[in-house]
């Protein structure tokens, strides 16, 4: 109803408002119509940062929205931002890269879900409670064609294609296999999302590197502090942990170092680091509020500072960002297959 208003009396009549809730029920609603959608009807690939690890990819002809937590109300606020307004009345294709809260939101999803036509997820098949399976949760809560994508897999549809990579670190040292980045090839135009990926071992990323070769743009989270393992996992635990555990097994990210590890291996034109929890509306999940002494923001400083100092196009985003980029290859649209 976002978009499709319906009288009060069909809306009450739905959800048994009685007549002593009809005064306060009547506050939830306005006649005034949200703003149109503008489709992107150009012809390059427009990128549009929704805050946090929410990106929004378009052409003409597709969409693909990631981790979609988002600003869900257009309101005044000193931080620029787009909200549930800005985003397509069709979404073909949404990616979620962990089952994190600051990455699988069901206030900012569940909303969507009309609008979603297929949903992408990490394939799973571990059973522990720490590592649900995210196909059988999206299901379950009506999600309908939920595609589960192994590592190294792709799909590919119209001159796209995505591609599912490894994705390390950042989940305490758990056996947590339902994570995934995710390599979007667009015309010939690659766009890395590394999420929250801590980079364990840099060969494996030149493994990857020679399936993917190298990208244009990149994108890395760099919360290179993390909360302890307890902060999210603790009530799934069977025992308490010792402080000095607990404190060592973090949810973190890369640092500088691990950081320029990843450009060497991809070397990518731009780098933008994202997901680090700043925006308003993701204190409530994340608790996070820095300083500019705060160890992720010396971090991200230290990297974009070397990457401009090489000639890259490099930025830690806050708050709204929009990017057109050009199209490699000459694009002929095509009917979606996988």
């Amino acid at each position: 109803m976002k978009r499709a208003p319906q009288q009060l009396s069909y809306i009450k009549a739905i959800l048994g408002i009685t007549e002593a809730q009809e005064a306060l029920f009547e506050t939830f609603f306005t006649e005034e119509a949200p703003p149109v959608y503008e489709r992107y009807t150009g012809d390059k690939i427009r990128m549009r940062y929704f805050g946090h690890a929410c990106i929004l990819i378009e052409t003409k002809d597709i969409s693909i929205l990631a981790d979609p937590v988002i600003s869900y109300y257009g309101y005044h606020s000193d931080v620029e931002h787009f909200s549930d307004a800005d985003l397509p009345d069709t979404i073909d294709y949404v990616l979620i890269t962990h089952n994190h809260q600051d990455h699988i939101l069901f206030e900012t999803l569940l909303p969507l879900r009309h609008k979603i036509k297929k949903l992408i997820v990490p394939r799973t098949n571990s059973g522990k409670l720490e590592d649900p399976d995210l196909k059988l949760m999206f299901e379950n809560i009506g999600f309908k064609n939920v595609i589960a994508m192994d590592n190294m897999e792709s799909i590919q549809f119209s001159d796209t294609t995505i591609t599912a990579l490894p994705f390390t670190g950042e989940h305490s040292d758990l056996n947590i296999l339902t994570k995934s980045c995710f390599l979007i090839e667009i015309s010939g135009f690659k766009l890395l999302f590394l999420a929250d990926s801590r980079i364990m071992e840099p060969v494996l990323y030149k493994h990857i590197h020679k399936q993917t070769g190298d990208v244009d743009v990149m994108f890395l989270g760099m919360e290179c502090d993390g909360a302890p393992l307890t902060w999210l996992y603790g009530p799934l635990l069977t025992k308490k942990l010792a402080r000095d555990q607990d404190g060592s097994r973090r949810l973190a990210g890369s640092d500088c170092v691990k950081g320029m590890a990843l450009v060497d291996i991809f070397h990518p034109k731009e780098v933008y680091v994202y997901a680090m929890g700043q925006e308003p509306w993701v204190e409530f999940i994340s608790s996070i509020k820095y300083t500019d002494e705060s160890n992720p923001i010396v971090q991200s400083n230290k990297l974009v500072k070397l990457c401009t100092e090489r000639g890259l196009i490099a930025e830690r985003l806050y708050g709204e960002k929009e990017l057109l980029y050009e199209r490699l290859h000459d694009h002929k649209y095509e009917e979606a297959s996988i």
